[in-house]
């Protein structure tokens, strides 16, 4: 079976690779001899992720990715790599009521999660096409398939992702590049806690590296983890509008101390 170093290329760009599921992908393809471009905001971390990952040849790229400067820090830094993965794990969310939260934070999260990807992916994009081969990881959600009360903005960007890589994957599969869709439910990693939400069941930032890597070769869209899978199929039947009231139902436990402590504030 051909490793999947060589069938995309030596190095692979990894954002968000400080914690949870990007730091997860960055270990699963530095095991498989990937050359990586750890990409963060936090520069002491990604340095020691880059010590733990010794056996293979690293770059750290200490960047902010709501910002355009730090987007084309990533995209200068990596302009002579021969790239043959991006994999655009950077993101954040938010929960709660949309109009208490902090506008200009909402507008940050568009920018990571939505505007940096789009720049991202047009410049490696365009780099993978002119070589024959590679990949592009997109991280969508669960929540990307429906509206959801109390992470209304979230679920947008995410719903905003899922379609850009279905479109995208569409495009670029014939001229060799394979874009992949991942859509995993809650994860253990420090999203949550960013995104003051209470999640009781979780699965690995590891599992989704590993079941994302795994079905790379398909593309499409993948949905790593038992949790993911079983709402999937649980949620399938149903219109439209009861996804959203019932993943409503959900985000609305894992938001409910939100409502607690505003009261007894």
């Amino acid at each position: 079976m051909r490793r999947r170093v060589d069938q995309y290329g030596p190095w692979a760009i990894v954002t968000g690779a400080s914690d949870g599921i990007g730091k997860a992908f960055a270990r699963s393809l530095a095991r498989e001899g990937f050359k990586l471009a750890l990409v963060a905001r936090r520069k002491e971390a990604l340095e020691e992720l880059a010590r733990e990952l010794s056996a293979t040849e690293t770059l750290v790229i200490d960047a902010d990715l709501s910002t355009t400067d730090g987007v084309a820090k990533v995209e200068r830094e990596t302009a002579s790599l021969d790239v043959g993965m991006l994999v655009a794990s950077a993101g954040f969310g938010t929960s709660g009521a949309f109009l208490e939260r902090d506008v200009r934070e909402e507008l940050s999260m568009i920018a990571v999660n939505c505007q940096s990807v789009v720049s991202l992916a047009h410049t490696i994009g365009r780099k993978l096409v002119a070589r024959g081969r590679g990949a592009i990881v997109l991280l969508s959600s669960l929540v990307a398939f429906q509206g959801v009360e109390n992470a209304a903005n979230y679920a947008a960007t995410k719903a905003w992702v899922q379609t850009f890589a279905e479109g995208l994957a569409r495009e670029l599969e014939p001229r060799g590049v394979r874009v992949l869709s991942v859509a995993p439910g809650p994860v253990a990693s420090g999203f949550g806690a960013r995104a003051d939400m209470r999640m009781s069941r979780t699965v690995t930032a590891d599992t989704v590296a590993r079941e994302s890597l795994a079905a790379l070769s398909r593309g499409g869209t993948v949905r790593p983890g038992w949790l993911s899978k079983l709402l999937e199929w649980s949620l399938a039947m149903l219109p439209r509008w009861g996804r959203v009231r019932v993943l409503s139902m959900v985000m609305g436990g894992m938001t409910r101390h939100q409502v607690s402590a505003r009261a007894g504030g």
